[in-house]
């Protein structure tokens, strides 16, 4: 559950804070005849990661299950490819994001409302889309037929909101920099899980082979259905009994990509990011 409590609170703070910088810079530049546009836009792309979701959760129910396997694990090891792009190009780009949301918007606003439609919609309607594949895909992974995966996620998104209110309000400071860290850290730990879950899809529908070569069984030691197993499983997608090719993807893709990501070179330290309110103060 804390693992999809991760993905929601990370991937909701993100669409947050790009709905926050957008709504203070047309107060602040006293432009609210725009926000009508923009937040159609908004809840245009908020729909559309929701159908998104709903259609990748029921559409595939009436296949083979081979099918719904390889459509699983595809969709699975697709969406570990997208978070851990989007981890390492918001720790590179957080302290760009509100001026490059800025100058979309100088821009939209010249080209009339249905520019500005479409500017918030690309701008949350991308965060949408990869939270809802995802969260998809990560649900699957820790808790086939539970509503805690889905609770966690859930729970995540709330106090994302909560928490962009206040960034908005000026009553909370960010350090976006030791925020994408530690979080994008834990998300790739968590992409890592749902990496060898989707490769065990594959394994399933017999696209890949080695369904019975186990690389170790600790199903004695750890039990699946033990509290501290199914804590594991939660947050980490753990599996006692994982495959050779699980263990071999889960290894080649968490050792270096962690390792790259933590890796200090290429990122300059950034300031923490005080709401909008009191950059307004400041300037």
């Amino acid at each position: 559950m804390f693992g999809n409590y991760l993905i929601g609170l990370r991937e909701g703070l993100e669409a947050s804070l790009v709905v926050c910088i957008l709504v203070a810079y047309l107060v602040k530049t006293g432009r609210r005849d725009a926000l009508r546009p923009v937040w159609a836009g908004i809840g245009v792309a908020v729909a559309l990661s929701l159908a998104f979701g709903a259609t990748l959760e029921f559409g595939s129910q009436e296949l083979t299950f081979e099918a719904q396997e390889l459509i699983g694990g595809t969709l699975s090891i697709v969406a570990v490819g997208l978070v851990t792009w989007m981890v390492f190009w918001m720790r590179r780009t957080a302290r760009h994001l509100k001026a490059e949301l800025h100058g979309k918007l100088d821009s939209a606003l010249q080209m009339g409302k249905g520019a500005l439609v479409a500017t918030a919609f690309l701008a949350v309607g991308r965060e949408g889309l990869e939270t809802a594949l995802f969260v998809w895909a990560s649900v699957r992974a820790s808790g086939e037929g539970s509503s805690a995966p889905l609770i966690g996620v859930l729970l995540g998104i709330a106090t994302a909101i909560v928490l962009g209110w206040l960034f908005y309000r000026g009553a909370l400071k960010i350090n976006l920099a030791k925020f994408f860290t530690w979080t994008g850290g834990m998300l790739v730990v968590v992409a890592a899980g749902v990496l060898a879950y989707g490769v065990h899809d594959l394994q399933e529908a017999e696209f890949l082979g080695g369904l019975q070569d186990k690389a170790f069984d600790v199903s004695a030691a750890i039990p699946p259905d033990s509290w501290y197993g199914t804590l594991l499983k939660g947050v980490f997608n753990f599996q006692p009994d994982p495959t050779v090719y699980q263990a071999v993807a889960w290894g080649l893709y968490l050792i270096p990509v962690l390792a790259l990501f933590l890796s200090p070179a290429g990122f300059g330290r950034i300031k923490p990011v005080a709401g909008p309110e009191q950059q307004k103060g400041s300037a």
